[in-house]
């Protein structure tokens, strides 16, 4: 058996876990957010969680590397997966990327391309608008002269950052929270376009079928 052909193996079989570890990483991250009173012994028990959690995206991610033929062309292709070990904020995207490599073993997929880029980025912009939410209000219910107090500011801002509105009404001021900020407003000018683009071609392409009939 080639290289390729058990990293290949190795995916598939590590595809169930993978999403369990992004499940319980984005559980344990809210529990210690939104429960700021919990106990020594949970706390100590969520902490546990996330740290495990890590360990299964980094094991997983070096073994995809050991059993590829060209780990150079590798780490250049799966960048992401790097991306999303290195920051908190995006490992909540490892639910959409394995649900994404169990989708492709089918032999034909349930939805077409536009739908499936519009759910995913529908997907995705959830996910990070959440992670970002508990981000911010981590670091911000206390920070002096912070607008924002409550999980609820920090959802408002989420989406108003989200989809580039940007109302000014509730904005972070503590460094950490501004370099949050900074990562989803680049993401959701990503995501909104990409919903844009794939919903204008579908919807060309349904004018085009309409107009050849």
């Amino acid at each position: 058996m080639d290289r390729e052909q058990r990293r290949r193996d190795w995916e598939r079989a590590s595809e169930p876990y993978l999403l369990a570890a992004s499940l319980l990483f984005l559980a344990s991250y809210a529990v210690q957010v939104l429960i700021p009173g919990l106990s020594p012994g949970w706390h100590a028990f969520w902490s546990l969680v996330s740290f495990v959690t890590w360990g299964l995206f980094v094991a997983e991610y070096l073994a995809r590397l050991v059993f590829s033929d060209d780990r150079k062309r590798f780490v250049r292709t799966r960048w992401l997966d790097l991306l999303v070990i290195v920051l908190p904020l995006l490992r909540p995207l490892r639910l959409i990327e394995t649900h994404d490599r169990m989708q492709r073993r089918r032999a034909h997929p349930r939805l077409a391309l536009e739908a499936r880029v519009m759910a995913y980025t529908g997907l995705a912009a959830l996910l990070l608008g959440f992670a970002a939410s508990l981000a911010v209000y981590h670091d911000e219910r206390y920070a002096p002269g912070s607008t924002v107090r409550t999980f609820g500011d920090a959802v408002w801002w989420a989406c108003s950052t989200l989809t580039t509105t940007g109302y000014g009404d509730v904005t972070p001021i503590t460094p950490r929270g501004r370099v949050t900020g900074a990562v989803l407003m680049v993401l959701g000018v990503a995501l909104v376009g990409a919903v844009v683009g794939s919903f204008s071609s579908w919807l060309l392409r349904r004018f085009r079928q309409e107009g050849e009939t």
